[in-house]
């Protein structure tokens, strides 16, 4: 793996974990209780204190007790509220899904609360390290101490307030509208109304290139590749789309060419596909509707047998159906001067319909709940398939839904 590639792939991971956040905030503290020492005791923080003499606080023993009890304080805080982010994550995965913890450690609000805490610990520690026992009383920090307890009282408010959040964030509802919306963003941002795409290289000698390693096919470098493929008038066809699961040594690219390639380039261009495992739903939107549907399928199981919750996931997934009516991932990636360089399948309509719809159906097809909601939501798709595109595939399942029904009342 080359360099570049290896850091693209770890910078993604170290961004995303949970740590990334409260290791930034930590270190700004630091920086913070820094600045604070050294205007503590430059001659305007000294002035500051001989002016204001509730400022000023001259036994050493007192800052050490003060700094001391925060410091375990709010450690105790912080023990707590990562003990709760550890049963919500349990409860969301045992009741839900494994794959929606993702998008939950990678919740920027609870990070930066945590955050918070570990910075104050840090600020709070870094303090006591600095007190002096000196008569004047000139050498301990008050100003920097009275700041420690302004964020203590911070952190307390913020506890409060994490207390509801986190309660607020294991519900369905808060769930699944969250992968819905998360979903909806990646086909916004990189989706495009539906055209027809030809390829112009189909016709030219191409070269196989096969899969460096076993793995989940996620991205690739974009921009790197299409200068490649600029520069050496060449084209690419990924025989794959992205989120298949692809051994080691199956061809997963056709490199298509004009001039000759060295075995250098070629290695080039398979650096600049990356495999590793994990759902992105922002580099891939179908991770969205497979998080919704397994969400679905989890509890239609007999061990909840929650079809409430699986009638809104039903919801979600029509929504984000709908948007897929009339827009899909572009196959055709062009470079700088709008030539076609890059071939990518994506899922159409049909792929995302059948892939939720069908499993949702196959739990729940004798669960009149189930039945309704799904007519009531395949009639109003098909009320939008303006074009009618779609119309044998709704009215096959309307007819296979009427049979359920039939069945049910016999």
């Amino acid at each position: 793996m080359s360099l570049s590639k290896w850091t693209r792939i770890y910078y993604k991971k170290v961004i995303e974990s949970i740590a990334f956040y409260p290791a930034i905030i930590a270190f700004g503290f630091l920086i913070l209780s820094y600045v604070m020492l050294q205007l503590d005791f430059s001659p305007f923080g000294k002035q500051i204190k001989s002016g204001l003499s509730w400022l000023s606080l001259k036994d050493a023993s007192t800052a050490r007790t003060i700094i001391s009890t925060v410091a375990g304080a709010i450690i105790s805080l912080t023990v707590f509220s990562f003990s709760m982010v550890m049963i919500v994550l349990n409860q969301a995965a045992s009741q839900m899904s494994n794959r929606v913890l993702n998008s939950m450690i990678e919740n920027r609000f609870q990070q930066m609360i945590l955050g918070i805490y570990i910075g104050t610990i840090v600020y709070a520690l870094f303090l006591l390290s600095t007190i002096r026992d000196i008569s004047s009383g000139i050498y301990v920090p008050a100003l920097s101490i009275y700041l420690l307890i302004f964020l203590t009282v911070i952190d307390i408010f913020l506890f409060i307030y994490f207390l509801d959040y986190v309660t607020q964030t294991v519900k369905y509802e808060t769930v699944i509208d969250r992968v819905q919306k998360q979903t909806m963003h990646s086909m916004q941002d990189n989706f495009s109304e539906i055209s027809e795409n030809l390829l112009t290289w189909a016709d030219m000698p191409f070269i196989e290139i096969k899969a460096q390693t076993s793995g989940y096919f996620q991205d690739f470098n974009k921009k790197k590749l299409l200068a490649i493929c600029k520069e050496k008038d060449c084209f690419i066809n990924f025989k794959f789309r992205q989120g298949t699961y692809i051994l080691k040594g199956i061809p997963c690219v056709l490199l298509y060419y004009s001039c000759n390639i060295s075995q250098e380039n070629l290695q080039e261009i398979s650096d600049t596909v990356d495999f590793f495992s994990g759902q992105p739903i922002d580099k891939n939107a179908d991770y969205g509707f497979n998080q919704l549907t397994e969400i679905a399928l989890k509890a239609l199981s007999p061990g909840i047998n929650d079809p409430e919750t699986a009638v809104l996931s039903l919801h979600a997934i029509g929504s984000l159906l709908t948007y897929k009516l009339s827009h899909k991932m572009p196959s055709l990636i062009f470079d700088s001067s709008e030539t076609a360089r890059i071939y990518l399948p994506t899922s159409s309509f049909i792929d995302n319909f059948e892939k939720c719809i069908a499993p949702i159906w196959n739990y729940g097809k004798r669960d009149q709940y189930i039945q309704n909601e799904l007519f009531a939501l395949l009639e109003q798709l098909h009320k939008l398939d303006l074009k009618n595109t779609y119309s044998r595939t709704f009215e096959a399942w309307f007819l296979k839904i009427s049979d359920a029904k039939l069945k049910i009342s016999m």
